[in-house]
């Protein structure tokens, strides 16, 4: 039975976000979904952060995800996550943060104490040489210090840091009772390049893909008549703690999504879902697994297989592995790439070498998870994990051009595809 609906669907749990748009849906038909991760390397504050050496207040942190870490070293660096704060009336606030002006440093050691580095290479000790230093240690603070007992955040946090935060949120030091702080680096993201045609930025791994995603499935559903004749629901699901593997109540490994579109389902047939049409849904849908990829490095181009060297500004990269790193199939491939010649949009694929290991993606965890369709796709970037990034701006148009013609157009690609 054909239910003529017109929805729109936006909802998130802790750090996982859907968005879904959908005008007419039969019991059964499929999902169209983007799926990204939000997250990136970085330095996340220990539970107990308060240090101090010599005469400086230091900054316990862990590391989160594989990082670059030395190029954390000598930059302008502050802290975002999130507070909570005790309300008035007794109750508690969940509230975001982020320390705009430069807070905390790393400082690499001087070279004169250092002769062998530019030989043997920087090689710090993450637990002992990454500290970022926050403020030189007057006697009050010094004072504070002995007199603090309690397990409250201003005992195992620097004061001063709590005064920082408190005066960000217009709250009392007393009322903030728990935090949980990243690092981040200052410096706004900007153009560059002779012809401004890079993007400099923190972060691109994974939220240029995420950006795209969005804002592709947004521009997809302006018009009805995009949508009238699209019987697949359009869906993109953001999603936390992929650099660490994914397995978490937020992470791709939950089966949050699913679920999702269990939900979803029922809500668009007015819970007139019979047995088995959940999975009949989901043999149906396609999912597109978009991660940033790695350009080839014009200084290491032996890194990459000789045959597979996705360049800047020459489209979208489609990745494959044969031991199932990346999702994708002969079969997806050719229809994602399907989609960018409808509209002459350009592709790219790539292979990691034989004698190097592969990263992975949120794509097969996915795939496996529920047996979806997936290709696992990427916009191509240099300085991938480093604290400072950069990509194609030309890539991002291309990326966000293909994802829509993706949501808008697959419906009647995947229809042509006959089984002989």
């Amino acid at each position: 039975m054909g239910i003529k609906a017109w929805r729109t669907i936006f909802f998130h749990k802790e750090h996982v976000l859907f968005g879904c748009f959908c005008y007419r849906y039969s019991v059964g038909n499929g999902f169209h979904v983007i799926a990204a991760h939000t997250d990136s390397p970085c330095l996340k504050l220990k539970p107990r952060s308060a240090s101090s050496r010599s005469s400086y207040l230091m900054v316990n942190v862990q590391t989160y995800g594989s990082g670059l870490w030395h190029t954390w070293f000598d930059r302008d660096l502050s802290v975002a996550g999130r507070v909570i704060v005790r309300g008035s009336d007794g109750s508690f606030l969940h509230k975001l943060v982020k320390i705009k002006r430069p807070l905390l440093r790393i400082p690499t050691l001087a070279i004169h104490l250092d002769r062998t580095i530019n030989k043997d290479g920087f090689k710090p000790n993450l637990e002992t040489h990454l500290i970022p230093l926050l403020a030189t240690k007057s006697e009050e603070a010094s004072s504070e210090t002995k007199e603090t007992n309690t397990e409250s955040s201003k005992a195992v946090h620097h004061p001063l840091l709590i005064q920082v935060l408190s005066d960000e949120l217009s709250c009392s030091i007393d009322d903030i009772v728990s935090l949980e702080l990243n690092v981040c680096d200052t410096q706004p993201s900007c153009l560059g390049g002779g012809n401004n045609e890079f993007i400099f930025s923190g972060r691109l791994d994974n939220l240029a893909s995420s950006y795209c995603a969005l804002r592709a499935l947004i521009d997809s559903c302006e018009a009805s008549s995009d949508l009238s004749n699209d019987t697949a629901v359009r869906m993109v699901a953001l999603f936390d703690n992929e650099e660490v593997g994914s397995g978490s109540v937020q992470g791709a490994g939950a089966p949050t999504m699913f679920q999702a579109m269990k939900r979803i389902a029922g809500c668009l047939a007015h819970n007139n879902v019979n047995e088995g049409a959940i999975e009949r849904a989901i043999r149906q849908s396609f999912l597109v697994s978009a991660d940033m990829a790695h350009g080839v490095h014009p200084n290491f181009m032996e890194k990459h297989e000789e045959h597979h060297r996705p360049e800047m500004q020459k489209g979208l990269v489609i990745k494959h592995n044969a031991n199932q790193r990346y999702a994708t199939s002969g079969v997806t491939a050719f229809l994602f790439k399907e989609v960018g010649k409808m509209h002459n949009l350009p592709s790219q694929e790539f292979v990691v070498r034989n004698d190097m290991g592969c990263g992975s993606t949120i794509g097969p965890i996915l795939a496996s998870g529920a047996g979806i369709r997936t290709v696992d796709c990427g916009i191509p970037q240099l300085s991938m994990h480093s604290v400072r990034e950069i990509c194609a701006k030309e890539d991002i148009d291309i990326a966000y051009k293909y994802f829509k013609a993706f949501f808008q157009n697959f419906s009647s690609i995947d229809k042509k595809l006959q089984v002989d």
